[in-house]
């Protein structure tokens, strides 16, 4: 209840702000003829905002493109889902607006309590989908469940350093899970007949780590905060908390 009223008072005041302002910028626009680009909701952002907004994006669209290429590598995995459930279907449930929170068929796990569902023997679902809600439930997490920041709108760089050390760990069982049989759990690197190694999962992961970490440091930088670095082998099954 508490959180509902502080982010209440928070959307009040954002817009007592827009209203505010508004008319200066209606001036504006009608002085110079041109309202190319401007949204209202802008007016309540700052520079950080605005950067952090394209953080997500970016990084929504990096996790969309990860769950895509999982899927055509593990096709299996997509048949194990509930009847009639397509490809498509999948993004839509992973990254829809709002997201979905919690998945019965994954034990009602989202976020990092899903990833070990996707490497646990005795799971006979959708394999790839059990990573992706981890994965883009964690991210979504990190920034507070939001999609777009405003002025007095806040942000955990601790977060976002965490998630940027768990999807290290996740990226190493990836590529060294294993299941009783000695298979991985989940395919993705790997090398053609010919030689060729793929690693596009595995820049995939470099890039949202990178993301992560940048956000951190920029969010430490501008509250003037410290981020308390952790030993964290990249080899751990445990996953930092966000």
């Amino acid at each position: 209840m508490i959180n509902a009223a502080v982010r209440l008072i928070r959307v009040i005041l954002c817009s007592m702000l827009v209203l505010l302002l508004s008319g200066c910028i209606t001036n504006a626009i009608n002085n110079s003829g041109n309202s190319s680009g401007f949204k209202l909701s802008n007016l309540a952002k700052t520079e950080i905002d605005s950067v952090t907004d394209m953080h997500i994006r970016e990084i929504r669209r990096l996790s969309r493109e990860l769950a895509i290429k999982l899927y055509k590598r593990n096709p299996k995995e997509l048949a194990k889902a509930p009847p009639g459930t397509t490809l498509e279907t999948r993004i839509n449930q992973l990254f829809g607006n709002p997201r979905a929170k919690g998945f019965s068929e994954l034990r009602g796990a989202d976020g990092i309590s899903a990833i070990p569902v996707s490497f646990a023997d005795d799971f006979q679902g959708d394999r790839v989908f059990a990573l992706m809600a981890g994965i883009s439930g964690m991210l979504h997490a990190a920034y507070n469940h939001q999609d777009e920041f405003f002025i007095l709108d806040e942000i955990d760089h601790q977060k976002l350093y965490n998630s940027a050390r768990n999807l290290e760990a996740i990226a190493w069982q990836l590529n060294n899970r294993r299941d009783s049989s000695g298979g991985l759990y989940i395919l993705s690197n790997g090398t053609s007949p010919e030689g060729i190694r793929n690693l596009s999962y595995e820049r995939i992961f470099g890039k949202l780590i990178s993301l992560q970490d940048m956000m951190a440091l920029l969010i430490a930088d501008t509250t003037n905060r410290t981020i308390t670095k952790v030993v964290h082998s990249a080899a751990s099954m445990t996953l930092l908390p966000i």
